[in-house]
C-alpha cells in the first residue's frame, strides 16, 4: 500500500486545530470573530498540551517502545513531530493575528505597543503604571541565595536576565492575577479603541523593578504545565470521592511544564539557564510573536459590542417548530416525540419539562446523568425545586469531567443539600451519556418521560455547539434508561437493552452488528450503506471494520469535525470511505448514527464518538429515533452537511483536508439550519393545526430536495 490508511491521532487533532486557525484567515468572516478563532485556536492548543501531550510525556517515562496502535509511533517520535508541526502553526498564526490586527486598525481599533504611543498616551500609560501596577508588583532575584519560584500553570511573567560577575542571575516578575489584563487608553469622541496589554507594560518598566540592578535582555514567558492525572489512581481510602476529587485537582496545578512560550529570542546561556530550571528542552520551547495568552479577546469584544458589521449577525435559538405555546410539555410529549436541534432551536421546552416536573404533584422522581452544565444553571434549580418539592430526584454528577471537576464538585453539594440523591459512576469509567428520566403516577397509571442528548444540559453551550435533544414517552426506552440508572446505582455495567445502546457493553459491539449487515448486503449485491456524523474517529475496532465496509462496496459517508485516525479514498481500500470535516460559527457537536438504505434504514444520535475511550471507557447512550418524521429530519439534516461546499473541508487520501468547492450555489450548512429555524418557528398567535402543517411540509421539502 503506497498510502497511509491510518493518521496519527494526535497529528490528526493538530489538522482540526488549523481548519480553525483557516476561519481566522476567511475574508468571509467578520472581522471581531476572526479574532475569536485565532483566540479559540490557542485556547485549544493549551489544552492539547495540558491533556494529550502531558499523556505521552508520561508516556515517554514509563516505556518509550510502547506504540501507538495504529501508525506504529513511539511516544518520543510523536512528541518529535508535535513539536515540529505546532511551531509550522504558530507561524501561520502569528502572521494571521498580524493580518487581522490591521485589518481591525482600519476600524478603528487598535492593539497598541509601548512603542506606538503618543506623548499623552505615555503620560497616561506612566500614571497607570505608577499607580495601577507598581504598587502590586513583585520582582524576585533567582541566583545561588535566592530559590527559583513556583510558576502558575498559564500565568504570564517577565524574565529578564540581570548584569552579574558570578553566573547568570535571573530576575522574574509576575504579570498575573493583581491587575486588569487588558488597558484601554483614553479615547476620544470618534469612538477609537485603543489598547495595551499588562504584561507589554509590566515589560517596558521591568528596569523600575529592579532599580539597583542592570537588565541586560528580557522577555515575556509562559509555561503550560501537564494536566493529566490518572483520577483512579492514588486515591485516599479515608476520603469519599469529592474530598479526593479536590485533592487530585490541588494535585494538577503543581504538575511539571510541558511547554515554555517566550514572546522573542533570548540568549543562549540565558534560556538554556531557564530551561534548566524548568526541566524542559529546546525543543518544548516556542518563540511566539502574538500574545502568549488570548484571553484578552473577550474585553475588546465587550468593548466593540456596539459595532454590529465586525460581528455574526444576531442568531437566537429558536422555539422548535415541533413545540406548542401554552400546552404543557409532558402533555406534548405523551402525543408524540419531541426532537430539538441546538443552537438553531432553544434548550428551553427541555427546561420547561425539567420545571414542570419539579412542580408536578403526580411526578414522583427524576433522574438524570450531568457531565457540565452552565454557570448559574436552571436545570440544577429545577432539580433541586424537584427535590424540595419532595421528588425523589437521582443525580449522577461527572466529577472527572476534566477542567470541570471543581465546578462539578460545587454543584454536587448544592444538590445534596437541597435534597437530592448524588452518584458519582463506577470507578475508571466516566459517565458521558446525556440521560434523564422522569416519572409520573396517576392513580394506577404510570408514564414515563425520557430525555436523551449529544450535548451536555448546558444552556451556555446550547447556544454555540450543535447537539440534538430527543424526548420521548416511548417505554421501551424509558426501560432501558431506567435500567441504566439502576446500573449505575450499584456500581454495575448494563449488559442487554432492547432499544438504547449503552457502552462500553452495548454500544460498540451494536454497531459492528449493523455495519457487518451492510457488508452482507453488499456482498449480496445490494446497497450497502453506513454514515456517522462525529467529534472524532480513532477506535481501530471501528475503522478496520469501516475499511472492511469499504472494501465490500458498503457506501461510507462520514462528517468528522475533529480527530480522524482513519484516511480515505485510498484506492482498494477506503475509496467508498467519503470523510469531510465542518468547522464554522457553531461548534459542531452533535452526532448520528446510520445504517442501511430506504425503508430498513436505522438512525440513532448518540452522546458517544467512535472513540475507544467512549466506546469501552465511558458510560454512553445512542437512542434510535423511531418517528418517521423525525428520522427524516435527521437523515436530510445529514445530508445537507454532506452538500456543505462553503464550510466543508474534505480529506484527501494523502491525510490532508482541503476546501470542498462543489455546486453552482454556496450551500453554508449552518447557516441553512439557522434560517430553516426562523422560517420554522411558530409565531405566538398561530395554532397547533398549522404548526403540524408547518412541520409536515418541511420533511417534505427536504425529501425533495434529497431528491434533487
Amino acid at each position: 500500500m503506497s498510502k497511509k490508511v491510518y493518521d496519527n491521532r494526535e497529528l490528526s487533532w493538530l489538522k482540526f486545530n488549523n481548519r480553525v486557525l483557516e476561519e481566522a484567515q476567511d475574508s468571509s468572516v467578520p472581522l471581531m470573530e476572526r479574532l475569536l478563532f485565532t483566540s479559540i485556536y490557542g485556547s485549544n492548543l493549551d489544552e492539547f498540551f495540558m491533556v494529550r501531550v502531558g499523556s505521552l510525556i508520561d508516556q515517554k517515562l514509563i516505556n518509550d517502545n510502547d506504540k501507538d496502535g495504529k501508525t506504529k509511533m513511539r511516544p518520543s517520535e510523536q512528541l518529535s513531530a508535535i513539536y515540529s508541526k505546532v511551531g509550522e502553526l504558530n507561524e501561520i498564526k502569528d502572521k494571521t493575528l498580524s493580518a487581522v490586527n490591521k485589518e481591525l486598525e482600519l476600524r478603528g481599533i487598535y492593539h497598541r505597543t509601548m512603542k506606538s504611543l503618543s506623548k499623552a498616551e505615555q503620560e497616561f500609560v506612566d500614571s497607570y503604571y505608577a499607580y495601577e501596577i507598581k504598587p502590586f508588583l513583585n520582582a524576585l532575584i533567582i541566583d545561588k541565595r535566592h530559590p527559583f519560584p513556583f510558576l502558575n500553570n498559564q500565568d504570564i511573567y517577565v524574565i529578564a536576565k540581570i548584569s552579574s560577575k558570578s553566573g547568570i542571575k535571573l530576575g522574574i516578575i509576575g504579570c498575573g492575577g493583581k491587575y486588569e489584563r487588558t488597558v484601554f487608553l483614553p479615547s476620544d469622541d470618534s469612538g477609537r479603541i485603543s489598547f495595551l496589554l499588562v504584561e507589554d507594560i509590566i515589560l517596558h518598566y521591568a528596569d523600575k523593578a529592579f532599580e539597583s540592578y542592570k537588565i541586560e535582555e528580557k522577555a515575556l514567558m509562559r509555561i503550560t504545565r501537564n494536566a493529566d492525572i490518572d483520577v483512579d489512581e492514588g486515591f485516599d481510602s479515608e476520603l469519599d470521592f469529592r474530598q479526593n476529587m479536590s485533592v487530585l485537582i490541588n494535585k494538577r496545578k503543581r504538575l511539571c511544564p510541558i511547554r515554555l512560550q517566550l514572546s522573542k529570542t533570548i540568549s543562549e546561556p540565558t534560556l538554556d539557564e531557564l530551561l534548566l530550571r524548568l526541566e524542559l528542552s529546546k525543543k518544548q520551547t516556542f518563540i511566539e510573536k502574538s500574545p502568549l495568552d488570548f484571553k484578552y479577546v473577550f474585553s475588546v469584544f465587550g468593548k466593540a459590542a456596539n459595532r454590529k458589521e465586525l460581528f455574526f449577525p444576531k442568531a437566537e435559538p429558536q422555539q422548535s417548530r415541533m413545540v406548542q405555546n401554552g400546552v404543557p410539555m409532558m402533555q406534548q410529549i405523551d402525543k408524540g416525540d419531541i426532537f430539538l436541534s441546538y443552537p438553531y432551536e432553544s434548550i428551553k421546552p427541555f427546561i420547561s419539562l425539567l420545571e414542570e416536573a419539579a412542580n408536578d404533584p403526580q411526578v414522583i422522581s427524576v433522574k438524570m446523568t450531568l457531565y457540565r452544565v452552565a454557570n448559574n444553571s436552571k436545570v440544577i434549580k429545577a432539580l433541586c425545586a424537584a427535590a424540595e418539592n419532595g421528588k425523589e430526584v437521582v443525580v449522577l454528577v461527572e466529577l472527572r469531567a476534566r477542567f470541570d471537576e471543581e465546578n462539578n464538585i460545587g454543584w454536587s453539594k448544592l444538590l445534596e443539600e437541597s435534597g437530592c440523591h448524588i452518584m458519582y459512576g463506577p470507578q475508571k469509567l466516566k459517565v458521558h451519556s446525556k440521560l434523564c428520566l422522569i416519572t409520573k403516577k396517576s392513580g394506577k397509571a404510570v408514564r414515563y418521560y425520557t430525555q436523551i442528548g449529544t450535548g451536555n444540559y448546558n444552556e451556555k453551550t446550547a447556544e454555540l455547539y450543535t447537539d440534538f435533544s430527543l424526548m420521548t414517552a416511548n417505554r421501551d426506552i424509558a426501560e432501558d434508561a431506567q435500567n441504566v440508572f439502576k446500573a449505575l446505582s450499584v456500581g454495575k455495567l448494563v449488559e442487554s437493552s432492547k432499544l438504547l445502546l449503552v457502552a462500553p457493553l452495548c454500544l460498540q459491539n451494536k454497531v459492528l452488528e449493523m455495519m457487518d449487515d451492510e457488508i452482507n448486503i453488499a456482498r449480496a449485491g445490494g446497497k450497502g450503506y453506513v454514515g456517522a456524523k462525529l467529534n472524532s474517529l480513532t477506535d481501530k475496532v471501528l475503522i478496520d471494520k469501516l475499511i472492511e465496509c469499504s472494501q465490500a462496496g458498503v457506501k461510507v459517508e462520514l462528517v468528522i469535525r475533529g480527530i480522524s485516525c482513519l484516511v480515505a479514498g485510498i484506492e482498494g481500500v477506503t475509496d467508498n470511505i467519503r470523510i469531510i470535516s465542518i468547522v464554522g460559527r457553531y461548534l459542531e457537536h452533535s452526532r448520528i448514527y446510520l445504517f442501511g438504505t430506504g425503508v430498513r434504514k436505522k438512525v440513532y444520535i448518540s452522546s458517544a464518538d467512535y472513540m475507544t475511550r467512549n466506546t469501552t471507557r465511558r458510560i454512553e447512550v445512542a437512542a434510535p429515533l423511531l418517528d418517521e418524521s423525525i428520522k427524516e429530519r435527521v437523515i436530510d439534516y445529514f445530508n445537507t452537511q454532506l452538500a456543505d461546499n462553503v464550510k466543508a473541508r474534505e480529506q484527501h487520501s494523502d491525510g490532508k483536508y482541503a476546501h470542498v468547492r462543489t455546486g453552482d450555489f454556496p450551500l453554508d450548512s449552518q447557516k441553512h439550519f439557522s434560517a430553516e429555524a426562523y422560517a420554522n418557528a411558530p409565531k405566538a398567535d398561530e395554532s397547533a393545526e398549522a404548526v403540524k402543517k408547518k412541520s409536515i411540509f418541511s420533511v417534505i421539502i427536504g425529501l425533495f430536495r434529497r431528491k434533487k
